[in-house]
Formats: C-alpha cells, sequence, structure tokens
C-alpha cells in the first residue's frame, strides 16, 4: 500500500489542487480528477475501484481509465509524493 509522503502538503482547489513538497522544492498541481483519485487512494481504493469510479462519475471507458490511473499512481510515486508504507494520513 502506498502513502502521501510526510514531505507533501496538499491543498485544493476550485480546479483540483496543489502539492507542494517541502523537501525537494517541487510544486504539482492536480485537475480535478487527478485531486478525486488522490482522495479516493487516501480512502484506501485499489486502483480498480478508482478506476471503477472515476469512469462512473466521468462517464469514461473504464479500461483507459484504468491505464491511466496506473501511470497518474506511477508519476506520484516517481516524484516521491507516494510511498510504499502505511495507510495514507488523513490530511
Amino acid at each position: 500500500m502506498f502513502r502521501i509522503s510526510d514531505t507533501i502538503r496538499r491543498t485544493e482547489t476550485q480546479d483540483g489542487g496543489v502539492l507542494l513538497d517541502v523537501h525537494h522544492g517541487q510544486m504539482f498541481c492536480l485537475n480535478i480528477v487527478g485531486a478525486k483519485i488522490l482522495d479516493l487512494m487516501q480512502r484506501g481504493y485499489d486502483e480498480s475501484r478508482i478506476a471503477d469510479e472515476i469512469s462512473r462519475s466521468y462517464g469514461a471507458n473504464r479500461e483507459v481509465v484504468r491505464a491511466d490511473v496506473t501511470e497518474f499512481i506511477e508519476n506520484l510515486h516517481k516524484h516521491h509524493i507516494l510511498q510504499l508504507g502505511r495507510p495514507f494520513p488523513v490530511l
């Protein structure tokens, strides 16, 4: 299971959200779907369940959404936003 890094600060915006990595000095903007994926991850949803929820909410093809969710999670991990470890903390 992944969790959000302790060095990440998050704020929500009307367009999605902003993540600030205070350790690496990087900022990341999330669109509405990216912010929703992160929210669902914090609730403990796995990739399959996230894809189902996003697909249902936005009327998108589930397989396309699943691939996009996987890629999004890989990018979060690559940029040190996610780490392996305990469940997500509540922000």
